[in-house]
């Protein structure tokens, strides 16, 4: 068995609680556990390295919210942190690295301020800054999942890639939450057209034949939630994939 994919647990956060949603959908709420950190100390225990750290409020508020659950995790774990939602100004971005995130990913501050974004990316450089390119029937969805555009997925990450953006996050939202399968067709696509970017797939993971096949796609990378809190992917059979 190859064992090159890269699993990302989700910990997506809303009042400081760990919680999952449904495509994207904030009244259809389910809390797994009160403490977050409990939560990260149980993966890395188990030899993840990695933590995708979603704040949902600050996605809603357009502001950097749960920054305080950020640094718990951070300073009392050595999880390598990707931190998104809310990351709208200089200022969310100085808070999350001062709080101990690793990366931070950008999707709707990458639609509607592309200035703002592209100054990211040359400051803090392309290991740093992560593209976020949520996706809704194909095309771009941002603010949380609360707007669709019209504007192509492939064609979106395309245009950042030329500015020198390497790693993407893509969620399908239809599937997010739903344990319905990923976005097969879409991460292939993104990489038969863009081989060099370092896609990171999201959303709809139901089961380890859903990880097994992003493997054999050669996909870099791998968020699930859902699928883990639920016990349809346990932490031992992720073992396979810890190095």
């Amino acid at each position: 068995m190859s064992k090159k994919i890269e699993i990302i647990p989700a910990i997506d956060l809303i009042e400081g609680k760990c919680v999952r949603l449904s495509q994207g959908d904030y009244n259809q709420k389910t809390v797994y556990n009160e403490n977050p950190l409990e939560v990260a100390l149980m993966f890395e225990a188990a030899g993840i390295r990695r933590l995708h750290l979603v704040d949902l409020d600050g996605a809603k508020a357009k502001h950097i919210v749960n920054h305080m659950v950020l640094e718990t995790i951070a300073t009392k774990t050595n999880l390598v942190i990707d931190f998104g939602g809310g990351l709208k100004s200089n200022k969310d971005l100085e808070i999350a690295f001062n709080s101990g995130a690793a990366m931070v990913t950008g999707g709707s501050i990458a639609v509607k301020e592309k200035d703002t974004f592209l100054a990211w990316l040359e400051k803090y450089g392309s290991q740093r800054i992560i593209l976020g390119a949520d996706a809704k029937r194909g095309n771009i969805a941002v603010s949380g999942w609360l707007e669709t555009t019209e504007l192509p997925v492939v064609d979106f990450i395309s245009e950042y890639f030329s500015h020198g953006i390497k790693k993407v996050i893509s969620t399908d939202i239809s599937r997010d939450g739903m344990l319905s399968g990923p976005a097969f067709d879409l991460y292939s696509e993104i990489k038969t057209k863009l081989p060099e970017v370092e896609i990171i797939a999201s959303g709809g993971i139901a089961n380890m034949d859903d990880i097994l096949k992003l493997d054999e796609m050669d996909i870099p990378g791998v968020i699930t939630g859902k699928a883990i809190y639920e016990n349809r992917i346990t932490l031992k059979q992720l073992e396979l994939f810890i190095l």
